[in-house]
């Protein structure tokens, strides 16, 4: 036959002449590296001078298990220039910060050395002790050094340390230098700031972080100085300002839908040219005339005529033969074994196993005759064979889903031999337990010794070869799942005959098989096709390449074998351990069948080979690739030929054309090319071509890559069970352009790539399961594994562990690298490797790698045969639990297709606004609560205008009705006072003020107390003795450093002329530990009210006017703002009116509340309610509930409230500290049938999954669902909206988040996409009236319109209470107007967004109800890509992306987005979150993540609303102060 294939490069013979003559003219050693070539070229023009084709694939590299399949010397100096280009390009990626421990944790001791007793196919690491070849215990040993003294046939000591660069190549060595200098600045910083802080383990309680005061290290553009943090992020905003990818182009936004960036293909893309490619046939198949009807029959045939032939030698790990089976053997204990399954399992009437039933062959890799007799007993049975791996243990990676495919199968029964029965895992009696997703197996040991001996008269029924199902072969999917593929009995036959033919196989020929005997071509040559022609195989275990990797070699020579079967992999290893053998003859060899020659990697370790034993007695014309799959079975070999001036066919394909689709021949200059050889021609009786590899079956051009596929009778029928796919893959009709099919038989689908060459040569470029389509262009896995391999140095991973695969992101593929990191490689070490890997993949590919992540030595899941199962590591990463040690993401780079950064429009005009809101119908959106005006009630309090008169007047009325009743931790009465009491209290406190504190009316007096009485009683003394109280939470004694400077900072900024507090506090706030804080001279006079006068006052103060100041209310807002508002006497009153009728609170009512009495509504209804209303509170500090979760829940149930006021912090404490109690608080008699209203204070929108999930835990005590409700404060207004007792229940729409971001209100349906639940902030309390005005131009809105709540009432704060008076603030916030509609009314700004919707309920006084939802607070809402996003938001993705995430906290430095979470779980998981944060946030808000910092549990600062501070954690990460687990710089 002719082979007309070299596809543009010149012939290898020649190139081997050139080489060998230049070799003796020079005298220098026949292997030379790339870079030793051009050293005189000057350093900025040096450009890869490709050496010819032989030389390029002579240089060795450290040796690995895949490395056999990607080594391409070329590619490695492909890879080499195209690093050295980006040296100029120089480019600074922020290493990522990690703690000591982590580091530690992942140091030498961490690990076991690479795993090697389990059998691994693809592992690395050559050992032995007995061939000379190193072991593991001699540490690092530079391969690279090593294999190039073996083929130098050198006898230098092999041991030379790691840091050697390959012999030779002194220029590869300078680049590498140059290039760890210079082309990447990765930052590295000494970690002697991150000290270990020692946390308390298990405590929830938050200790408030200890931040510095970022004000001072800030630069003038806003840069703070003398941080590593900062530093690192202004170094990846530097590194992401370069362009790096084409910018996007324009496209449509539509008014809702925010469109993700098509792609738009290149215009200058390849397309393929060629004409409509012609379907290949293959040679007629010979008919023999005495060849056996079936393979039985053929077994039969040699049994009896030549029993003594051997059939089998098996060897053991010394490489001495172990066994031989014989065909008399095979053929007599086949027909025992088939004898006992059909006979001796179950009973006469019910046997188990009936013909044409499955059943599962469990042989270990060593034990070939066992299993070679089982699989014949099973054929003579006419039952189905179904050979699995040994599952060793019960959570092999990928054996659940073998256990699916024999559950499908319907097998019962497993045949096995002795050794690997007693081998299996036992449970304590002895029994073999159930594997995870197994079905029921009854285990049957195949041995002679135990089986019964057929009688003489017992024959088994030999017929020729029919459509019975023969055996069935697993084979693992891309996603991980199991499917078995049925060969019939006359596609086993018809399979046999042509491999006989195209391989020329003879009668007792000798055969040497390295490869798995169980499946695929191993058990096509070495099980099937050698038993039809009594050939002989000398079968090699896999264990015994592991101590000697020339075992193969040898057996080669010692039995004169004629034919081996091994793959790529076994050949590199024979070079790596070749040391000039003497006695190494390979002349007999007349075919080396290479299995996975499709791989087009496997060309270099062929090309190597051939050099090295050429010298050997190795002909060229031996060396026979052919490629395979699962459904075609072989789908082409080369043919063994006598004429050996016949090259070999041999492509150098340009690899960017691949990515197309297009065969374009590459000359060698250019760096991205993959050469591939051939792998022979279509089988004999068969017909191949190649189709479009998605969409209908199109035949492809002459000059375009599609899926080979097969007309042929020796191929697989099916995917057993499995009707749908099988018609996918076993019925396809390939058409013509015109539409028609080729011809009317089916073709299968080889799932293999590739084109049929000149001359009908068919060349594989890689398998459709490899397959990653990134952005429309596609790549194969195998050849970025390749480009990742050819990055020096090696000494960082291991090179058989690398695992690459795509997730899909944002409507994408993404391609994720993960390896294994050698024990010994360090942080810096290891992170240059994976930079200059993503660089070698954007150079070379022309795509980039999302995440590149390295996991400890041996942590990836393997496969029975020690490769890395893919599907499972691809499955962990996405569930987060592959626990990286190093991860690198870069979503700037990859992520192109994100949508188009808004563009503000230019405002509509006024006049305009209201024409559109009147032409569509919509009305203006205000709503107001009920007018206190026109409410009649017998409210006695409105005759007094001072909340001192109201006291005074229920201690005259009603002296011993108590108001107050204060509970300890253990729900025990603490203290109590009745109306009297407290008036008497408060006026003792008004005489110290003036006698000791010698106090004008109008002064300021700061009032430090815990939660409790002593606070209500000093705030009504300030106001009797004429003096503006300002409460002040106490400083934390455990934590004084932190907590104290605040209590300062209040004091002073609202220039309290004195400060009262109890004895305890006195003494700590003039302690050491003060002292160490802030200076505590300048503290005002310190009154302490424990020792208070015993006389009363002269008079009670009573203020001119209504309008006067009657107290301040201090708060720092959530970005870290204090502010001060002043409260007069006449909006206290009406705020406490207001929520007595909203409420309806009166003296015989009530009221639990467990809140913090400092600030806000908190305040009001702690210190000033029931004074107003008269009705009774409850008090519970919520410091109490961190001793007793259940106290508040105990007290509302013991008290028997209706009504009760809570913060989130305490409806998350309950959550959490008593979800798994309710039952036995149930037995404590709780019960909250009673509770009308349960509200949360709050100033930010609902927390509607707290508040859904508190309902719902409580509903068995009695809660009821609609009790629970949410309020609504500001700093302008302490209360807009709480949720009534009267009024309809609080309502929850659904609205689009993306429209949101665009500042509109989209409703839509209950769980569509991008979906946000928000509900009502309660009902709008009496006299306050609310509008929605545009932020900007203040102009009101629409119904259902988003913009900022304007607030006007009674009860609205007077303004701020600053010492700079900052009066455009002032009057911005306090004293706005319309700019066009009701101009007159001024309104205060809340700063809070959110919309109004008319409902169809109605108000209690017959009105349509307005409800008013809350989105979020305008200084919070961070401005990206042009559109507003709430961080709340962000964040309740995050903490649903992994379970171990409990907390996070997200903020914006420099334009970069910073995710802080907190790890609930070992340190080891922390890296699993980086990816999974990155694409949540990209998935669910088309944003990528900046900056992902891992931190440990309570570092999150909160406010005692429960709200997070995230400013002051933005101030403590860039001071560098969190002590953070992991940080990460997304790329």
């Amino acid at each position: 036959m002719l082979r007309t294939a070299n596809i543009g490069v010149c012939d290898i013979r020649e190139a081997a002449a050139r080489e060998r003559a230049a070799s003796t003219a020079g005298n220098r050693p026949l292997f030379y590296f790339r870079f030793g070539v051009d050293q005189a070229l000057p350093q900025e023009r040096r450009t890869p001078v490709t050496p010819s084709s032989s030389s390029r694939y002579h240089r060795r590299r450290s040796s690995g298990s895949r490395d056999e399949r990607y080594r391409s010397d070329v590619h490695t100096e492909a890879v080499q220039a195209a690093l050295a280009k980006h040296k100029e390009r120089k480019m600074a990626v922020p290493m990522p910060s990690k703690r000591r421990s982590l580091v530690v944790q992942t140091s030498m001791d961490a690990y076991t050395p690479p795993d090697t007793s389990s059998g691994s196919e693809d592992e690395g690491s050559v050992q032995g002790d007995s061939q000379g070849t190193p072991t593991s215990s001699q540490g690092s040993i530079n391969m690279e050094h090593w294999i190039s003294q073996a083929i130098h046939g050198s006898t230098t000591s092999t041991t030379s340390s790691s840091s050697t660069q390959s012999g030779g190549s002194g220029a590869a060595h300078r680049l590498a230098d140059v290039m760890a200098q210079t082309h990447i600045d990765v930052t590295t910083y000494t970690s002697e700031h991150s000290i270990q802080v020692e946390r308390p383990q298990g405590s929830t309680s938050r200790v408030a972080p200890k931040y510095g005061n970022a004000e001072l290290m800030e630069t003038g553009d806003g840069v703070p100085v003398s941080s590593r943090v900062s530093a690192k992020i202004q170094q990846l905003v530097n590194t992401l300002k370069r362009p790096k990818r084409p910018p996007l182009r324009e496209f449509f936004v539509d008014d809702f839908e925010e469109l993700l960036e098509v792609q738009q293909p290149d215009p200058n893309q390849p397309k393929p040219e060629g004409a409509q490619m012609l379907a290949m046939r293959g040679e007629q198949l010979g008919v023999v005339t005495n060849w056996p009807p079936s393979l039985e029959a053929a077994l039969q045939r040699w049994g009896t005529i030549s029993p003594k032939a051997p059939c089998l030698t098996t060897m053991d790990t010394n490489g001495k033969p172990l066994y031989i089976l014989t065909y008399g053997k095979l053929w007599t204990r086949s027909m025992k074994v088939a004898y006992n399954i059909l006979h001796k399992l179950g009973t006469k009437q019910e046997p188990m196993v009936r013909p044409g039933d499955r059943v599962t062959l469990v042989f270990p890799n060593n034990d070939p005759a066992a299993f070679m007799v089982a699989f014949y007993g099973c054929l003579l049975a006419e039952v189905v064979p179904v050979p699995i791996e040994v599952p060793l243990t019960r959570k092999d990676a990928g054996s659940q889903q073998i256990g699916f495919l024999l559950g499908s199968c319907g097998v019962t029964v497993a045949l096995t031999s002795d050794a690997c029965h007693k081998g299996l895992p036992k449970s304590p009696t002895g029994e073999i337990p159930q594997f995870k997703g197994w079905p029921k197996l009854l285990w049957f040991v195949t041995e002679s010794k135990h089986l019964s001996k057929p009688p003489r008269d017992w024959f088994p029924h030999i017929k020729d070869a029919n459509n019975d199902t023969a055996y069935i072969e697993y084979k693992t999917c891309k996603d991980g799942s199991v499917l078995g593929v049925t060969v019939t009995r006359i596609a086993l036959l018809t399979h046999c005959q042509a491999l006989t033919q195209a391989c020329g196989y003879t009668e007792a020929e000798t055969i040497v098989n390295v490869l798995d005997f169980k499946k695929d071509v191993g058990l096509w040559h070495g099980i099937l096709t050698s038993v039809m022609n009594m050939m002989h195989v000398i079968s090699i275990p896999y264990s015994l390449m592991k101590v000697n990797p020339l075992s193969w070699i040898q057996k080669v020579c010692q039995y004169k074998a004629k034919v081996a079967c091994v793959k790529s992999r076994d050949m590199h290893w024979a070079l790596v351990a070749h040391r000039d053998q003497r006695d190494i003859n390979l002349s007999s060899l007349r075919m080396l069948i290479v299995a996975d020659g499709a791989n087009p990697w496997s060309i270099s370790s062929c090309d190597a080979f051939l050099n090295v034993f050429q010298s050997k007695g190795l002909r060229q014309e031996v060396i026979c690739p052919c490629a395979s799959s699962p459904e075609a079975l072989t789908v082409a070999i080369r043919r063994p030929t006598d004429d050996s001036n016949q090259p070999p066919g041999r492509g150098v394909l340009s690899m960017h054309g691949l990515t197309y689709g297009v065969i374009r021949v590459d000359s060698e200059e250019k760096l991205s090319v993959l050469t591939v050889q051939d792998v022979g021609l279509v089988m004999p009786g068969a017909i191949m071509c190649s189709v479009k590899p998605d969409g209908i079956p199109q035949l492809c051009k002459t000059d375009e890559i599609g899926e080979l596929c097969v007309c042929a009778i020796a191929t697989g029928t099916s995917y057993y069970g499995l009707s749908g796919m099988t018609k996918n893959t076993f019925e396809v009709f390939p058409m013509t352009s015109s539409g028609g099919p080729i011809t009317e038989y089916p073709f299968i689908r080889t799932g293999l790539l590739g084109f049929i060459g000149p001359g009908g040569l068919v060349f594989v470029i890689g398998k459709m399961d490899g397959l990653m389509v990134v952005s429309g262009r596609r790549h194969n896995a195998d050849d970025i594994v390749a480009t990742a391999l050819a990055v020096e140095p090696m000494k960082f991973v291991y090179r058989g562990r690398i695992a690459v695969f795509s997730v899909s992101v944002l409507h994408d593929e993404r391609i994720v690298i993960v390896a294994e990191q050698r024990p010994d490689s360090t942080e810096e070490d290891s992170f240059q490797w994976m930079s200059r890997v993503l660089q070698a993949i954007d150079s070379i590919h022309q795509v980039g790698v999302y995440c590149l992540a390295l996991v400890p030595a041996n942590t990836l899941p393997k496969t029975p045969l020690g490769g890395i199962h893919l599907s499972e590591t691809k499955q962990l990463f996405l569930e987060g639990s592959l626990h990286p040690c190093n991860v690198l993401m870069c979503p700037h780079t990859c992520v192109t297709n994100l949508p188009k950064p808004r563009q503000k429009q230019p405002e509509i005009g006024p006049a305009s606004v209201m024409v559109g809101n009147l032409v569509s119908g919509k009305r203006i959106a205000q709503a107001s609560g009920r007018d206190l005006g026109q409410i009649e009630d017998n409210d006695q309090a409105r005759k007094f205008l001072f909340l001192s008169e109201v006291l005074q007047w229920r201690a005259q009325t009603t002296p011993d009705h108590v108001l107050y009743t204060l509970l300890n931790c253990r729900g025990t009465i603490a203290n109590s006072l009745t109306c009297v009491q407290l008036h008497k209290r408060a006026e003792k406190i008004a005489v110290m003020l003036m006698e000791r504190g010698h106090l004008q009316d109008g002064d300021h007096v700061a009032l430090v107390y815990p939660p409790g009485i002593d606070l209500i009683a000093a705030f009504y003394g300030c106001l009797y003795a004429g003096c503006v109280p300002i409460t002040v939470r106490p400083p934390h004694p455990q934590n004084i450093a932190t907590t104290l400077p605040t209590v300062k900072m209040i004091v002073e900024v609202s220039r309290s002329a004195c400060l009262m507090t109890t004895q305890l506090i006195c003494k700590l706030l003039r302690s050491r530990e003060a002292a160490a804080a802030v200076d505590i001279r300048t503290w005002p006079p310190v009154l302490d009210t424990d020792d208070l006068p015993k006389k009363r006052p002269a008079q009670i103060y009573k203020p001119s006017n209504p309008e006067t100041l009657a107290y301040l209310d201090f708060s720092v807002s959530t970005t870290g703002m204090l502010a001060g508002v002043k409260m007069s006497h006449a909006a206290t009153s009406a705020f406490c009116r207001s929520i007595k009728l909203q409420c309806e609170l009166y003296p015989s009512r009530e009221v639990a509340i467990c809140l913090d009495p400092y600030c806000g509504l908190g305040f009001v209804l702690w210190c000033l309610c029931s004074v107003y209303s008269g009705h009774q509170s409850i008090l519970i500090p919520p410091s109490e509930l961190e001793t007793n979760p259940a106290l508040w829940l105990l007290a509302v149930s013991q008290y028997k409230v209706r009504d009760t006021f809570c913060s989130y912090s305490v409806m998350e404490l309950c959550t959490k500290g008593l979800g798994s109690q309710t039952e036995s608080l149930k037995a404590r008699g709780l019960d909250l049938s009673r509770v009308r209203t349960c509200v949360v204070v709050a100033e930010e929108r609902p927390r509607i999954a707290l508040t859904q999930s508190f309902s719902k835990l409580f509903k068995d005590l009695g809660l009821h669902p609609r009790a629970v409700s949410t309020s609504l404060g500001c700093r302008v207004n302490l209360a807009i909206c709480l949720q009534g007792t009267s009024g309809p229940d609080p309502t929850t729409v659904y609205v689009d988040m993306r429209a949101l971001r665009h500042d509109r209100v989209r409703l839509v349906e209950r769980g569509s996409p991008h979906s946000l639940p928000l509900m009502e902030s309660g009902k709008i309390l009496p006299g306050v009236r609310i509008i929605i005005a545009n932020p900007e131009t203040k102009g009101p809105l629409g119904d259902s319109h988003l913009g900022e709540i304007w607030v006007h009432s009674t009860h609205n704060a007077s303004g701020y209470f600053t010492i700079y008076g900052d009066e455009s603030l002032q009057s911005d916030h306090f004293n706005s107007r319309l700019s066009f509609g009701d101009t007159q009314t001024i309104w205060a700004r809340t700063g809070y967004l959110g919309f109004l919707r008319r409902t169809e309920l109605t108000d209690a006084n017959g009105e349509r109800h307005d409800a008013l939802y809350v989105v979020g607070a305008l200084d919070e809402a961070m401005e990206l890509r042009g559109m507003r996003y709430h961080p709340i938001d962000i964040e309740t993705s995050v903490i649903r992306a992994h379970k171990s995430i409990t907390e996070c906290a997200v903020f914006t430095w420099t334009n970069l987005l910073v995710v802080v979470v907190e790890l609930d779980g070992s340190e080891q998981e922390a890296l699993d979150l980086v990816p999974l944060v990155t694409n949540v946030v990209l998935e669910e808000h088309y944003l990528i993540v900046g900056v992902v910092v891992v931190v440990d549990i309570g570092v999150i600062p909160i406010n005692s609303r429960g709200e997070k501070q995230r400013m002051h954690l933005r101030d403590g990460f860039l001071a560098d102060q969190l002590d953070p687990i992991y940080v990460a710089y997304n790329m």
